[in-house]
């Protein structure tokens, strides 16, 4: 650590023992920290006194909570620095009860590399590599965690070399102990295989001209496809959350025709009470019915469960405008439903398509003049909040400057639901007609013509 510290000549002052010291670093203490942050092993642990431990305890106790205001406040190299002097604490004086402090140095010292400025990836890989040295029961976490780090930089071909190495890594009964973290080993192989697959797909597909080529890349393709498909299959087994492994394994199975299998996949993983409500499940069984051209009622399912776990999903928009085309009067309730339960989010508030799916239904039922309970239904709980949240005189304005189009849907719907007297409405149809915008002039004879329904869907509830 002390290269990536050159502007402190000093460690911080340490607990040591009942006094308080500042020491300067030994040149063997120095040889030792050599390569940037490559933190030393943990010595043998020799016999001390009571008070001696109590002492230590101290020490480290106090040591760990500079680091920790140090990380709090993001300040790496002081952290570093800190980081340095736990660690040779721990060199000078170890007590002979077990505080297992490698633990807090693989995790501390990792998110001091991941930010420091000077820190490379090298020092970073000679640090993992010892930090999988100082415990078993750890080893595989710690190869997972340095894996990432390396495809975060790009070294996909070293990434792969790690899990390979760690996948054949056995250790006695630590082996069956971290039998899930084995798993996790061979899907994120599995998931390095697939992107090679899709290297090569895109490869056949954009430059396959010559008839040997081609056959020589699919050779290769198949070989990458039979191992991801491997370890890929078997980590979706397990309960959990599996997305991106989900997702590739079923684009290697559509690409080779095992719909049914891709299908089966799906339902499992979507459908299956051991394993978490999932929204994205819904998401990718929606997208995969939907590509293979599957009824709307199919579609229509799989979003009604999506709807049911999170009413603000882009997708709504979809499910409305299958509900809206439905013939079925309940479809076309529940449509209504949707589209007023996605713009309660603040995500929706300026979705000018959300706001043209509940303006088009609000006027063609106010056309029809049927309906209109459905429309009060959904207004009553809302009422007391979507004026501010929706409808206010500062939102007309910014409405109107930024997007006129959205200001118009919002106007209409405003004016249905609050009257002519709306803020909301008055500004943007008075913008509207100042601008000789024809579409606003008609705007405002319609909401004008209409107002007897606002006080119909006003009044008190049924």
């Amino acid at each position: 650590m002390d290269s990536l510290l050159e502007d402190y000549e000093e460690a911080p002052a340490v607990v040591v023992g009942r006094k308080r010291r500042r020491r300067r670093r030994s040149p063997a203490t120095q040889a030792a920290l050599q390569p940037l942050l490559h933190l030393p092993f943990l010595p043998p642990q020799p016999v001390s006194s009571n008070e001696h431990k109590l002492s230590f305890k101290k020490s480290k106790e106090a040591c760990l909570s500079y680091i920790q205001d140090a990380l709090l406040q993001k300040q790496w190299k002081r952290a570093a620095e800190f980081l340095t002097c736990y660690v040779e604490s721990l060199e000078k004086d170890y007590s002979r009860e077990h505080i297992g402090p490698s633990e807090m140095i693989w995790r501390i010292g990792t998110e001091i590399l991941w930010h420091h400025s000077q820190s490379r990836m090298k020092e970073f890989s000679c640090f993992m590599e010892q930090m999988k040295t100082l415990g078993v029961k750890r080893y595989l976490k710690v190869c997972l965690e340095h894996v990432f780090h390396l495809l975060c930089n790009g070294q996909i071909d070293e990434a792969y070399q790690n899990l390979s190495l760690a996948e054949s890594w056995r250790f006695g009964e630590q082996t069956a102990i971290q039998d899930k973290e084995i798993k996790l080993i061979q899907a994120y192989r599995g998931l390095l295989d697939y992107c090679s697959w899709s290297n090569q797909k895109k490869i056949l597909l954009e430059h396959g001209e010559d008839g040997f080529a081609d056959l020589a890349v699919e050779r290769e393709m198949h070989n990458y496809f039979r191992k991801a498909a491997v370890n890929l299959k078997e980590i979706i087994k397990i309960p959990g959350v599996w997305d991106v492994f989900v997702k590739c394994y079923v684009d290697l199975l559509e690409f080779y025709g095992e719909h049914n299998e891709a299908r089966q996949v799906l339902n499992e993983y979507a459908y299956n009470s051991k394993f978490p409500a999932n929204p994205n499940a819904h998401v990718y069984l929606y997208q995969f019915l939907k590509r293979q051209g599957e009824s709307k009622k199919s579609l229509i399912s799989a979003l009604k469960i999506l709807h049911d776990i999170v009413p603000s999903h882009e997708l709504m928009i979809d499910f409305n405008t299958m509900l809206q085309k439905s013939k079925k009067r309940k479809k076309r309730q529940m449509g209504l439903e949707v589209i007023f339960a996605a713009l309660d989010y603040v995500g929706w508030k300026e979705n000018a398509k959300a706001w043209s799916c509940l303006a088009r239904q609000v006027k063609q039922i106010v056309i029809s003049e049927k309906h209109l309970d459905w429309i009060k239904q959904e207004w009553n709980s809302r009422k007391d909040w979507w004026p501010d949240f929706h409808f206010s005189r500062y939102l007309a304005k910014r409405n109107w400057q930024e997007n006129k189009s959205l200001s118009h849907e919002k106007a209409l719907v405003a004016g249905i639901l609050l009257g002519k007297d709306c803020k909301y409405f008055k500004y943007v149809s008075h913008q509207g007609c100042k601008a000789r915008l024809k579409r606003f002039r008609m705007l405002k004879k319609f909401v004008t013509r209409h107002n007897p329904v606002y006080l119909r869907i006003s009044g008190p509830p049924d």
